[in-house]
């Protein structure tokens, strides 16, 4: 498995899982949550679109397309 897919998967589960110590945070943690769930269900989405048998560069594509204005790089990483 390509690393890159396996961190999006590792990221994927770590942020799908509900996160009940949210109420505690202040308004820009929970903003920068968002968009770290957003990211891991975009890499999800790129894993997805690897395993239905597409190219890893149509893929790849797709993901950079999804993610513009909310990460930057190559492969959807978070804008710090």
């Amino acid at each position: 498995m390509n690393r890159p897919y396996t961190l999006a998967i590792a990221l994927t589960l770590a942020f799908i899982a509900p996160v009940s110590a949210q109420d505690g945070v202040d308004a820009e943690a929970k903003v920068h949550i968002e968009r770290h769930r957003k990211m891991a269900q975009l890499h999800a989405d790129a894993a997805a679109c690897l395993e239905s048998g597409k190219s890893t560069k149509e893929c790849n594509t797709q993901l950079v397309k999804a993610c513009k204005g909310l990460a930057s790089g190559p492969h959807c990483g978070m804008k710090h």
